[in-house]
């Protein structure tokens, strides 16, 4: 009988880990072709790992919980052909929808190699700790000795020591930069295990309240939040925009457009577009930053922030949508937020974004300062729409009626993005929705 290896796959650029969740099979259970073997999560989404071929769970090699590095041998799977020989099998094919093809652009992102390797250092009080090489040569370039190394906290895996802890040592140590308060409170937070975290707060008197451990996914948010705030200076620039084309036109048109294209249409595929056709005016909104460079993309990628049923947050992502007509970019939206809501993204769906937009006025809200979504340098905020008294300009003079109104808050990293560029690329989305065309048909 052979036996076959189940390998933790690469589940999206710059995975180079996951834990594993749940074994839905264990050893001695049968399994079907593509039938799901084990449950695993990364820092960006929850997935499945099927199996290649039918056949016996022969051995698991990591126990619920693990964090297993990308390329390890999971399983094995025992089917009743060949010899008694091992056969690595590949990593799961990746579904990837189909989409146009761009001409490869001038000025591509430049990925940086990804360190798999992990190698100890002997710590002084004898125990050992772990340093990536990236970390390593920070160390050796800015002669950091071993003993510093040890006393520096870890925000990582296991309080592994990552580069953003070293690179704030550096700027303690230099007197670049005074830590801000959520910087000094993120630290804190990070290293300090969760529960130990709890059990102090148990411990620290009584009263009538109730605690609540952070899920896995809240705390990468909680992660991402601060780590966002820390790297990019954030500013605000809001607009109010009239909406009474739009909101005509939408509710004159939404059954129509389902009974053609079967698809529901919200005022959010709406948005989008004016966002893209914005950025096509203001291309440099569309990049990310690399240290002193900045990476213009060229293509259109718009993340929609989604709430899911358990109060996180999720931003699936719109692919390509300036290639999208209307009808497109509607179908889009309502499948991957279906998707996410029922827990079924794919690590592709939520990789690549360009630009975020997040829509607050589906809770009511009417204005908001987004923080944005790393490594993109913008993020736009759309509220709620509201009926309000505004002043218009008439062939015969001004009048006071009564409009659809909302505020659109746009947040950008002032390291790239100065005000004149920020405030210009907001008031551009808002004209483009103002001269809605309402004639226009599906």
């Amino acid at each position: 009988m052979a036996k076959i290896e189940l390998i933790m796959p690469q589940m999206g650029e710059g995975i180079i880990e996951a834990t594993i969740l749940k074994w839905v099979k264990n050893v001695g259970d049968k399994v079907k072709y593509d039938e799901t073997v084990v449950e695993i999560a990364t820092d960006k989404v929850d997935s499945e790992i099927p199996s290649p071929v039918e056949g016996v769970i022969a051995a698991v090699n990591f126990k619920e919980n693990d964090v297993v590095s990308v390329g390890k041998v999971i399983a094995l799977i025992e089917t009743g052909d060949g010899d008694n020989d091992t056969i690595v099998v590949a990593e799961p094919e990746k579904k990837e929808e189909k989409k146009a093809v761009l001409a490869e652009p001038e000025t591509k992102e430049i990925q940086k190699p990804v360190e798999k390797v992990v190698s100890p250092i002997v710590k002084t009080d004898g125990e050992k700790r772990f340093y990536s090489p990236l970390v390593r040569s920070i160390a050796k370039k800015e002669g950091i000795s071993e003993a510093e190394l040890s006393a520096i906290i870890g925000s990582g895996q296991q309080g592994r020591i990552i580069k953003r802890d070293i690179e704030a040592y550096l700027e303690g140590k230099q007197g670049k930069t005074v830590p801000s308060i959520e910087e000094k409170v993120s630290q804190a937070v990070l290293s300090q295990p969760q529960p130990d975290l709890q059990r102090q707060v148990q411990t620290s008197g009584g009263g009538n309240v109730e605690i609540i451990e952070m899920d896995r996914m809240r705390k990468l948010i909680a992660d991402y939040m601060v780590e966002s705030k820390r790297i990019a200076p954030h500013v605000t620039s809001m607009v109010e925009a009239d909406l009474t084309n739009v909101f005509n036109w939408r509710n004159k048109n939404k059954d129509a457009f389902f009974k053609k294209y079967n698809q529901k249409l919200t005022f959010t595929p709406i948005f989008i577009q004016a966002i893209v056709r914005a950025i096509k005016d203001f291309p440099l909104i569309n990049v990310s930053v690399d240290g002193t460079k900045i990476i213009v993309k060229k293509d259109i990628n718009i993340g929609m922030a989604t709430a899911l049923p358990t109060g996180n947050l999720i931003v699936p992502v719109i692919k390509n949508a300036d290639l999208l007509s209307l009808a497109g970019i509607a179908a889009k939206v309502n499948d991957l937020a279906a998707r996410a809501r029922n827990n079924a993204l794919r690590p592709d769906d939520i990789q690549g974004g360009t630009y975020t937009l997040t829509n607050l006025g589906s809770f009511g809200n009417v204005i908001g300062t987004p923080i944005i979504n790393q490594p993109e340098v913008a993020i736009m905020a759309t509220g709620a729409i509201k009926k309000k008294p505004a002043v218009l300009e008439t062939e015969n003079g001004d009048v006071i009626a009564i409009r659809q109104m909302m505020y659109l808050s746009h947040a950008y990293d002032h390291r790239v993005v100065d005000g004149n560029l920020g405030g210009s690329f907001v008031r551009r989305v808002a004209d483009y929705l103002e001269n809605f065309d309402h004639h226009q048909s599906i």
